[in-house]
């Protein structure tokens, strides 16, 4: 890849990981529109290593208390980090679960497809913008449920299909269950950990196994998406605090509908 490529890769995937947006429509619209070759599965994997770096990074506190909650279990102490810690690991089982028959049956390179990717990120876009107008939205994590974290991972497991956007589909079902913008984003990014962290895992298995290879390229890549979601984190968590989700949903919109026409012009 050109260093161009590979910047503008590492921003793309870096900002739209965690903005409720779709990094999936993304990472197709940007060859087709420099007229680049694909840059392949790996490389896309590889900035999402690089994004759940930030994750880790930046919401390290919390992630240090599960972790602290998780060590109390093994002793026979449930602490609430500890309940939360269990309830993430449950809420993780229902996109691995889906992963895994993806894979089974062949499609597990879905992402590829433009059209799933264009009618996807409209329709999730609609349902992001009803869950933000209705009901209630007072529920933060400390209010956090079995329950309410099993529907939200079940959501995630949609965003195995692509165009769904994980953040947002997350983030769209807290706030169906009455959880506040800012800790419906929280939940979602802890709940992408273990999600992401195994997907990375099995993606590059399989691709060293295959003869594929971690080229200096990949790793840049990840080293500048790292950056480019750190601060994408810090955008959104200071943004939804103060609006709702409607600029992302209008431009989920936009995006879509230039997906369709690029596809069927």
């Amino acid at each position: 890849m050109s260093i161009e490529q590979i910047i503008v890769l590492a921003l793309v995937q870096g900002i739209t990981e965690f903005l409720p947006i779709s990094s999936s429509g993304h990472l197709i619209l940007i060859p087709q529109l420099m007229h680049w070759p694909d840059q392949g599965q790996l490389t896309d994997v590889m900035t999402h290593f690089g994004t759940l770096l930030a994750v880790l990074i930046y919401f390290w506190r919390d992630v240090w208390h599960l972790i602290l909650g998780t060590l109390a279990l093994f002793k026979g102490k449930v602490t609430d980090d500890g309940r939360l810690a269990i309830y993430i690991v449950l809420a993780t089982i229902p996109a691995i679960a889906f992963g895994f028959v993806l894979k089974k049956f062949g499609y597990a390179d879905l992402e590829r497809n433009v059209a799933i990717v264009a009618w996807n990120t409209i329709l999730y876009g609609i349902l992001m913008l009803i869950a933000d107008m209705v009901g209630p939205q007072e529920r933060t994590m400390s209010n956090m449920t079995l329950g309410s974290a099993l529907i939200i991972g079940t959501a995630q497991a949609l965003a195995l299909i692509p165009g769904t956007s994980r953040s947002g589909v997350t983030m769209t079902a807290a706030r169906f269950l009455g959880f506040t913008r800012p800790d419906s984003a929280r939940f979602s990014f802890l709940l992408g950990i273990p999600a992401t962290a195994g997907a990375i895992v099995f993606t590059i298995g399989d691709a060293l196994e295959g003869g594929g290879t971690i080229t200096k390229d990949q790793i840049l890549c990840a080293a500048l998406t790292f950056v480019a979601g750190i601060l994408a984190i810090a955008f959104l968590m200071n943004l939804i605090r103060r609006i709702s989700f409607l600029p992302f949903v209008l431009y989920r919109m936009v995006l879509g509908g230039f997906l369709l026409v690029m596809l069927y012009s």
